[in-house]
């Protein structure tokens, strides 16, 4: 069971190119930051515009500065079934320990088309297998009851919801039972997801906080619900700030702030406007990780 307060990692680039030293530095201090595990090449990681040979290389990179300390989940997803299976045989290969695999984009297939992509992927690879479901970026919205039929395959362990719908927590568990894996994929909502049932987050806020999401998983976990409650109101303006402009752009500059990377995206993301940063550097203040 994946679980606690997972890093969706940002990739960082100097002069165009994956800067390897900044990344693997910046997993060093993820881990020692106390992170539960960590997801290279996802969508904060601006795998749409990695090529095959960028993605594989940052979930190697990845795999080979964490060393088996955390799990590491990589981004191999696409509207493509061929192209996610060749993904994830890659990730599979760098010694991942799962593949989140989102929903196809743009095609917008069918309930029974969502079915048959993972579980002709499943069927494909020898990894286990965590469902991506973000309406917001592919536009489809996988059913519960779709996703109760991909459960019954071995390898299909889990789902990240960025539908925030908080009501799936408890249906998906009602139709799947406790030991499917939830982790939410939306930072402002995580303590309402934990309390319906969900397990974690794949979080974008634990970029710049990674101290403080995990101390906000392990007072959910204690039963610690003042300590929780505490945490979940210091990282409020950094959740909303880090979502001002579309992820990764303010992410990635909030990073920048810590010393790690540079600001810069992959066209056709640009750096973050003024308004942007001054709203992340005042929201990091709050929470008291940037003077």
């Amino acid at each position: 069971m994946f679980s606690g307060s997972i890093t969706a990692l940002i990739t960082p680039f100097t002069r165009g190119a994956i800067d390897d030293d900044a990344f693997q530095r910046f997993v060093e201090w993820q881990i020692a930051q106390g992170s539960n595990g960590l997801v290279p090449s996802g969508s904060t990681g601006e795998s749409a515009t990695l090529s095959h040979a960028e993605h594989e290389r940052v979930i190697r990179l990845c795999v080979e500065a964490t060393a088996g300390r955390v799990p590491v989940i990589a981004g191999t997803g696409s509207n493509s079934t061929s192209e996610a299976i060749s993904l994830t045989k890659a990730a599979e290969v760098c010694g991942a320990d799962a593949a989140l695999i989102v929903t196809p984009y743009y095609n917008k297939p069918s309930q029974e088309g969502l079915y048959q992509h993972y579980k002709t992927i499943h069927d494909s690879v020898g990894i286990a297998i965590i469902i991506y479901n973000i309406p917001g970026r592919s536009v489809v919205d996988m059913s519960v009851e779709t996703m109760a039929r991909l459960a019954k395959l071995p390898r299909i362990v889990g789902v990240k919801d960025a539908t925030a719908d908080l009501t799936r927590p408890t249906r998906t568990r009602h139709a799947i039972g406790p030991d499917f894996c939830q982790l939410s994929g939306e930072d402002p909502t995580i303590a309402a997801f934990l309390a319906q049932g969900g397990h974690g987050c794949i979080s974008v806020t634990a970029n710049v906080a990674p101290a403080i999401c995990t101390a906000l998983q392990a007072a959910w976990r204690a039963g610690n619900l003042t300590e929780m409650a505490r945490l979940r109101d210091l990282l409020t303006p950094l959740n909303a700030a880090l979502f001002v402009e579309v992820n990764p752009v303010p992410v990635k500059y909030a990073v920048s702030l810590l010393g790690f990377c540079d600001p810069k995206l992959r066209l056709p993301l640009i750096e973050a406007s003024p308004e942007t940063r001054t709203t992340v550097r005042a929201a990091m203040r709050f929470a008291g990780i940037l003077d």
